[in-house]
């Protein structure tokens, strides 16, 4: 068992309060918008046009988050209506997170005409790099019940004031490491859709595929969970993950296919005659090597 005393607050000074999952959630968002931007020339997309995009996204994942937890604690926030708009008091979930920002993001580039597909692609990875580095502060905050273990290697919260104190195994019990687990899962898949890059079209695939794997662990991963059950024995961020599945995996059957090692991964910038110019796949010394005999 690995015991966690720490507190969930790294800093706190009157009425301002850093946790560590903001910090941790801070710290994944900002390193992958600068990713994604750096990505962005390789496939002839302005980085402005992503740190744009993204502003949209951040604003529609916190809404969205908020809106997903209140739907699914609704029995006390009926009561406290004005509950709702204290988001800084805690209370988000991450797939109202994930589809709040893919929404607003997506609305934001349909309407300034930016590739949609391409920029969800290059999202992707960047997607579960968030959501893991995110999950580490939920580590050390102690958030999300989960089921008592004592043959299995668990998580300890041991500090009072931890967010465990809320659960019905609490603080000084042994629980499933949930977030560890989801944590691998994450790692898994990003280590698939990093090696699948530009190998898969039409632009759009290879992110309705992140969606597709974070569903399927986060389906399996939350029957260890004990959030509020809704109906069947399954919890919220499962009905949400069957949705997405329902959704994204006949997309992918009847859409999605392999690119040929020559075939155009995605259009790039302009050609001479104003056409969009195919971008071949391969490493950037390949690429250089066929630019000069060109």
């Amino acid at each position: 068992m690995i015991e966690i005393d720490v507190g969930p607050n790294l800093v706190t000074f009157g009425t301002f309060i850093l946790s560590w999952h903001g910090l941790f959630s801070f710290i994944a968002v900002a390193s992958a918008v600068f990713l994604v931007g750096r990505w962005a020339p390789a496939k002839g997309i302005d980085p402005d046009d992503i740190y744009s995009v993204a502003i949209w996204a951040i604003i529609g994942g916190v809404i969205g988050a908020r809106i997903a937890h209140v739907v699914d604690q609704w029995s006390f926030y009926q009561d406290n209506l004005i509950q709702i708009a204290y988001i800084w008091s805690g209370g988000i979930a991450l797939w109202g997170g994930i589809l709040g920002g893919f929404l607003a993001a997506a609305a934001y580039a349909l309407w300034r005409k930016h590739p949609l597909g391409v920029i969800a692609d290059l999202t992707a990875p960047a997607m579960l790099y968030v959501q893991t580095i995110g999950r580490l502060g939920d580590i050390v905050n102690g958030e999300h019940c989960a089921a008592a273990t004592e043959k299995f290697f668990g998580f300890v919260w041991t500090n009072p004031v931890s967010d465990a104190r809320i659960c019905l195994n609490g603080v000084g019990d042994s629980v499933m490491p949930v977030i560890a687990m989801e944590i691998v899962w994450n790692l898994l898949a990003l280590m698939l859709i990093w090696r699948l890059r530009n190998r898969i079209r039409p632009d759009g695939m290879l992110f309705a595929l992140y969606l597709a794997l974070y569903a399927t662990g986060r389906f399996m991963v939350t029957f260890l969970r004990e959030d509020r059950v809704w109906a069947l024995g399954l919890q919220e961020a499962q009905y949400i993950a069957i949705l997405v599945l329902v959704i994204t995996v006949p997309l992918l059957i009847i859409k999605a296919r392999p690119v040929t090692r020559l075939e155009p991964a995605t259009e790039g910038g302009p050609s001479e005659d104003g056409a969009p110019a195919p971008r071949l796949r391969g490493t950037r010394a390949e690429r250089r090597r066929r630019d000069r005999r060109r």
